[in-house]
């Protein structure tokens, strides 16, 4: 029958105009047997499924969380010493290695001493010299003093003989004097560390002159303690001197990239004007540092703990979202017949600690929330419950 079909149009394309409607009536009616022999299209048994929206949920908890501030903040060392010499000489030698831990009273670097031992040796002499002059001095002042009772000589001549003596006294005593000047000079030629600490590079070789109180020989910092230096808007002020009138606060401080546990230290300083440009003020914690993980120089992650709430409702902060209204979250309910939706609750937020935030209004504990799906989630859309979630 399809043969006969397709022979009839080809013979409807060769015949004349006059006859067209023939080959129509031809061409249909092989055609209809095909139509009426095509197979009816089966109704889809999973046309009547609803769409759930794959969601993954967590529940909202209970518990103390601690009220903190979290800031960058700066290590800076305890204590910072530029050791210059008190003398201009060459620099002979360095006792210790670019980099050490020295203690206090530890020799740094030795200057050369010949200059100033052959300047002490030279003063030494000249005190010898009038020493022996001072005692000649006064044998012969307290001789005229016997001739000038015995009526022998004039008061004039005594007078010279015993303010010579007095002279000569003096002499010696300037002597002694320059003596230990140049003994104190000698001992500027070895330099010691003035606190314990970690040295730095050499800032001048040894075989360079070193000028006085001009050329910075090593810097040292102290590191042990060491602070941390970070800054706290102003806002956060009155609650920080709240909190510390009760106590010592705990400051955090944290490594970028670092999996250990943070080093803990105690605030010790509160700055007296808050920077008018910034907004902040500066505060700082003290931190033992015995396991030298703190730097000076290095940022960090801080936080101040300032109390602990307790009771508080809190859930994962990938759940919280934020839209024109203000913050707000999916709470995965069963409506009347069972089914799973999604509701948006809008929420007021708390502080936000370690991946978890507070939820002061809106969830209660026990609720089940949204934490991933939100993006395709609307109010009232039916759920399916990722398996693991």
């Amino acid at each position: 029958m399809e043969v006969l079909a397709i022979i009839a149009a080809r013979r409807c394309i060769v015949r004349r105009p006059a006859a067209g409607a023939w080959c129509l009536g031809a061409l249909l009616a092989g055609l209809l047997p095909l139509v009426g022999c095509a197979p009816k299209p089966a109704k889809s048994e999973g046309m009547q499924m609803e769409f759930r929206v794959p969601v993954t949920v967590a529940k909202a908890t209970m518990k103390s969380v601690p009220v903190q501030v979290e800031v960058i903040g700066n290590v800076e060392a305890y204590s910072n010493v530029s050791v210059r010499t008190q003398m201009a000489g060459e620099i002979e030698k360095a006792y210790f290695t670019q980099g050490q831990d020295v203690k206090k009273g530890d020799l740094l670097f030795t200057l050369d001493r010949r200059p100033f031992e052959a300047a002490l040796s030279q003063l030494e002499a000249n005190l010898a010299r009038d020493q022996a002059q001072l005692a000649n001095a006064r044998a012969q002042a307290d001789r005229n003093e016997k001739l000038f009772q015995a009526g022998i000589i004039s008061k004039d001549q005594y007078d010279t003989f015993r303010t010579t003596a007095q002279a000569q006294e003096a002499t010696v005593r300037a002597g002694q004097a320059a003596i230990e000047n140049a003994r104190i000079n000698l001992s500027y030629c070895s330099v010691y560390s003035p606190i314990d600490g970690r040295t730095g590079s050499y800032q001048v070789y040894p075989g360079n002159i070193a000028k006085v109180n001009d050329t910075v020989l090593v810097v040292i910092n102290q590191i042990h303690p060491i602070y941390v230096t970070f800054s706290v808007p102003e806002q956060d002020l009155s609650e920080v001197k709240e909190f510390q009138a009760r106590g010592p606060l705990q400051v955090e401080a944290r490594i970028p990239n670092d999996p250990g546990p943070p080093s803990t230290g105690k605030l010790t300083f509160i700055d007296n004007t808050v920077d008018t440009a910034t907004g902040t003020i500066k505060m700082r914690g003290t931190f033992a540092n015995v396991d030298n993980r703190l730097w000076p120089g290095q940022f960090v992650n801080v936080v101040l703990r300032l109390s602990v709430q307790p009771n508080a409702t809190v859930v994962p902060s990938q759940a919280v979202q934020t839209g024109p209204m203000g913050k707000y979250l999916f709470v995965v309910e069963a409506d009347a017949k069972g089914n799973l939706t999604g509701n948006l609750r809008p929420v007021v937020t708390g502080t936000t600690v370690e991946g978890e935030t507070v939820i002061e209004k809106g969830v209660s504990p026990g609720d089940t929330v949204v934490t991933d799906g939100q993006l395709i989630l609307a109010p009232g859309s039916k759920v399916e419950i990722k398996k693991g979630s």
